[in-house]
């Protein structure tokens, strides 16, 4: 099926911040490429802002769909695998729901989408006190030009500009193929089939860190190379503190283990249980 046709899914994680949310929607809904739906992975939001997220749903121009479970701590790779579970697309991408997009992310995605590859986009980090101001006055950042946010990096407002470049890199983006690191899913382009052959997100991996390195390293063992996004496709990364990461040790040292089995590809605790 050629990518023009395939039906990409975008998986969208939040938790307790409809305010990135209504932004991150926003940016989504107004991408050149239409034929894509959204699958919103809410990782336990309280019941005031589960209502604010579903109304921020309400007025999207392409299907809209909601995983939800409650809050027992940080379970991202747990409520990716449930809302990919209820996606009908062939191509999947993961962003975080504090991330605005440009209007054309879904179209440059599709574009790089090749059979046996993953892709992994990289993020331009707005400062705390930007993020405030973007919050509260609801900027629209998606449809700035590039000179804008060079003004931007000027005042520190963010942390790069390269970013926002589109260097056509050919065959460079393949260059490292068995390459994990820096590939998150704030970010990030896999076929839907390699998703499931590598058994989606290990939720043993709970708290903080690692889940998305440890998804790609089995994708890697599983045959599926690397293609390079940087330069094509960046997401505007909204500021907050850091998460929790008392796990942090404990998955790290987990991911150590797995990086020497090149055999282990399927997660132990994965998608598998919601498909039934």
């Amino acid at each position: 099926m050629p990518n023009g046709e395939i039906v990409i899914s975008v998986i969208v994680t939040t938790y307790n911040w409809p305010e990135a949310l209504t932004l991150c929607l926003g940016s989504l809904y107004v991408q050149q490429d239409s034929r894509f739906e959204i699958i919103i992975a809410d990782d336990g939001s309280n019941a005031n802002n589960l209502a604010l997220n579903k109304a921020c749903c309400e007025n999207s121009p392409v299907d809209i769909h909601y995983a939800y479970h409650e809050d027992s701590g940080f379970r991202a790779g747990t409520i990716r695998n449930k809302a990919v579970a209820l996606s009908r697309g062939e191509y999947l991408l993961f962003i975080d729901g504090d991330c605005v997009l440009l209007p054309d992310f879904i179209a440059k995605h599709r574009r790089l989408a090749a059979m046996g590859y993953f892709v992994p986009g990289n993020r331009v980090l707005l400062s705390p006190k930007f993020t405030q101001e973007v919050i509260g006055q609801q900027l629209s950042l998606h449809y700035q030009p590039f000179y804008y946010f060079l003004f931007l990096r000027l005042q520190n407002k963010i942390n790069r500009v390269s970013a926002f470049l589109q260097l056509p890199l050919g065959f460079l983006r393949q260059l490292q193929p068995k390459k994990w690191q820096k590939a998150m899913t704030c970010n990030l382009g896999v076929w839907k089939n390699d998703f499931l052959a590598v058994n989606g997100f290990d939720e043993l991996f709970e708290g903080w860190g690692y889940e998305d390195s440890d998804l790609v390293i089995r994708l890697i063992h599983a045959g599926v190379k690397r293609k390079e996004g940087r330069f094509a496709v960046p997401v505007l990364h909204l500021w907050h503190p850091q998460n929790d990461r008392q796990q942090h040790d404990k998955n790290f040292q987990r991911l150590q283990e797995r990086l020497d089995q090149p055999d282990f590809i399927s997660a132990k605790q994965g998608i598998s249980q919601y498909l039934e």
